[in-house]
This record gives C-alpha cells, structure tokens and sequence, in this order.
C-alpha cells in the first residue's frame, strides 16, 4: 500500500505507456513479419535484395550522413546557445522565443524553407530586385539538391530549440561554486567546461542526440519536400517501394524500415553503455 501511495505518478502514466508500448511492438512486429513474408513462404531474400541494391546503399550512406551532420550541428549549436546565453534564458519570454519554433511541425519548416531559400523564393528574388545577382536562378541551391543542404538547414534549425530544452536544467543545477574553485587554482574557461560542466553535459547529449539522430534517420516529410530524385532518404525509399504498383516490392519496403530500426537499436545499445560508465565515474567522482 506505501507503495502504491508513494508512485501515483507511475501508475497514472502506466495506461498511457502500455498503450504506446504495446503499439510500437505491434507495428514492430508486423514490419518484421511482412519483411520475411513472401508468395513462396518465410524467407530473408528482401533483406538480401536491398543489401545488393545500389540505389538502396546509397540511399542508407546519404540518409546517415545527413543525420549524422544534422544531429552534430544541433548539439553544438544548441550547447552554445544554452552556455552562452544561459543568464538570458532565465528569463521567461526568452526562452519562449527560443522553443517557439518547437510548435511548428516539420513540413512547416520545409515548407519555409522552399518558400524563403529556393531560386524562386523570397531571398532570391530580393538578391536580385537588389542587384546583387542578375537573374534568380544564380542564387545557390539550397533545396532539393544532392547534397541535402536544404535538408540539413532545416532539421538542424528545428532541432536547436529541442537541444536547448534538454541542456537548461543541467546547467541549472551545476554548482555555481566549482568554476571559481577551478579558476581560483589557476584553471582557464576550458578547463571549467572540461571538469565542471562537461561530466553532466555528456549523457544529456548523448541521450538528446540519439532522439534527433533517429527521428531524422527515419522521418519522411522534410525529404519528401526537399529531397533529390537521387539519392534518396531511406524513408522516401521505402515509401515508394512500399506504394509503388510492385507488389512483390513490398517486403524490401518492410525490410528497409527493419534495418533502420536495427541501427537505431544498435546506436541505443552502444550509447546506453557509454552513457552509463560516464554516469558511474561521475558518481564515483562525487564520492557516492
């Protein structure tokens, strides 16, 4: 019974997580069986398809690439933000402002982007009302480009105000003292953010930016809108497949998604180890 009493919170959450929980594994598990299902029986021949399928290979190296240069640029930028102006988000309206761009969903901002960045936008076409260029189209191709620079721009900006909230309650609760000790003992701003702060900034980044890293991995509007014809996001690829009139392509869809959600695990697997020995060490560190 004390027990109870003392984790309200737990057992009101507890409909609500199973709920989620067991959606996620049913969705889960239905992906995996209808990626070894085909018209002759189980079989693994869609995962072997897509492994020597150079469209999808290419897909997977351009879809990591920009989630991975997409992710680095939130947390840095969003750790930058959170210690420099750190006093300033104290305060109530700043930090609205900062997380505003967190109601808006994604496609929004792609749409934004196409609308504010494409030759045909609101920047090229001032650029060239300034003189600055002669027609729209030498303004630089920021949106669907083989690059995925419109792609990156847009989640790294999006992501920022996500990072920001994450790192705010690390940085409010560090011990305003520790930084005078190290700079009393000759140490430098470096070495403040190296002893004090970086310890417990670790496993909050790490943790915020495997959420980023994943949702980019696999979400599929913001390529949609500003992707390539080639190569494409394994999302938008496995959309097609999946609703192309190929029916025999529907398993490799499955198989697609399958995989992507293996190397999330595995990034989950390898972040949670080094998130947990970084917290060990800190604790030790603190004498507990």
């Amino acid at each position: 019974m004390k027990w109870f009493k003392s984790n309200n919170w737990s057992l009101a959450l507890l409909p609500a997580f199973l709920f989620t929980f067991c959606l996620v594994v049913y969705g889960l598990f239905l992906a995996a069986q209808e990626s070894v299902t085909t018209l002759n029986g189980i079989s693994l021949d869609a995962y072997k398809k897509i492994i020597e399928n150079e469209a999808f290979l290419e897909s997977l190296k351009y879809s990591l690439r920009i989630a991975f240069i997409s992710t680095t640029l939130s947390l840095i930028l969003g750790l930058l933000l959170t210690k420099f102006l750190f006093e300033t988000l104290k305060n109530h309206l700043a930090r609205t402002v900062v997380w505003l761009p967190m109601l808006f969903p994604h496609f929004v901002w792609g749409y934004m982007m196409i609308l504010l960045f494409s030759q045909t936008g609101w920047f090229s076409t001032l650029l060239h009302e300034l003189s600055i260029i002669d027609r729209p189209d030498q303004f630089p191709v920021l949106t669907n480009d083989r690059y995925g620079i419109g792609i990156i721009i847009t989640y790294t900006l999006k992501e920022i105000p996500f990072v920001v909230l994450m790192l705010l309650p690390v940085y409010a609760q560090l011990n305003r003292d520790l930084p005078n000790v190290v700079k009393t003992l000759g140490g430098t701003k470096w070495h403040v953010f190296k002893t004090v702060e970086w310890p417990w900034l670790f496993p909050v980044l790490m943790e915020a930016g495997l959420i980023v890293f994943a949702f980019i991995l696999a979400a599929f509007e913001v390529p949609f809108l500003l992707g390539t014809t080639y190569p494409k996001m394994v999302s938008v690829l496995a959309y097609e497949w999946f609703y192309q009139g190929d029916w025999s392509k529907r398993p490799e869809s499955f198989a697609v998604m399958m995989t992507v959600t293996a190397i999330i695990f595995g990034m989950l697997v390898i972040l949670l180890s080094l998130v947990s020995r970084s917290r060990y060490r800190m604790m030790k560190g603190n004498g507990m």
